[in-house]
């Protein structure tokens, strides 16, 4: 991996760019300083990989626009030992951002293809993110239940098996919709398990797919 000085320079000036737009949680910015997202992206992208934008992974797949990625980070509001279920693994960059705050990190991926592809890449980069290959709309029964959840992809809906996977006090992050344009919205649960949903504007993903073959 080489990650030269003229790659730290971009990131810092990608890192100034988003806390323009309205980022200000340090840890979320200092970890986008530090992840080479150059790495993460086709050889064709890196003279692009610090634009703040969203570029193609493969799988009809994208790697988030940075801004989006520290978004939905502090908004889950994420603390040091939380246990973490990222539904759309896709390149494994948000997967990264979140362990560099302190998570444990479980995510899942719909795409065989991607799924082999990014488990093997970033345990050769040295995080201990645990990647399952499945339908994110199922979640990881077997590890629940998690602090935060957050999803990758617009989603329709939200299944119950997550709202069920979700700790009493716990959030969820999600971009909802079916549309072109889906809404945040971040899910508490409460220590009675009840739901208060809260909205944070409008943002456009790909879709999070659901009972349907993979490449």
């Amino acid at each position: 991996m080489v990650d030269s000085y003229r790659h730290k320079g971009m990131r810092k000036k990608l890192v100034e760019s988003i806390r323009r737009k309205g980022i200000t949680n340090e840890s979320i910015l200092e970890a986008i300083n530090k992840i080479p997202r150059h790495i993460f992206l086709d050889s064709s992208f890196l003279e692009f990989a610090y634009d703040d934008k969203p570029f193609p992974i493969g799988s009809g797949q994208t790697i988030s626009q940075p801004y989006t990625v520290a978004f939905q980070t502090e908004i889950l509001d994420v603390s040091k030992g939380h246990k973490v279920l990222e539904i759309g693994s896709g390149s494994g960059y948000q997967a990264c951002v979140l362990e560099e705050l302190g998570a444990k990190v479980f995510s899942i991926e719909r795409q065989r293809k991607l799924f082999h592809k990014t488990k093997e890449f970033i345990a050769n980069l040295g995080y201990k993110i645990k990647f399952f290959y499945g339908d994110g709309n199922k979640g990881v029964p077997s590890f629940a239940p998690y602090d935060r959840i957050l999803i990758t992809a617009a989603a329709p809906n939200i299944s119950d098996d997550l709202i069920q996977q979700l700790k009493p006090g716990g959030k969820l992050v999600v971009p909802l919709g079916s549309g072109d344009i889906q809404t945040m919205l971040r899910i508490t649960k409460t220590a009675d398990n009840k739901l208060i949903e809260e909205s944070f504007g409008d943002f456009r993903f790909v879709p999070l797919l659901k009972d349907k073959a993979d490449d």
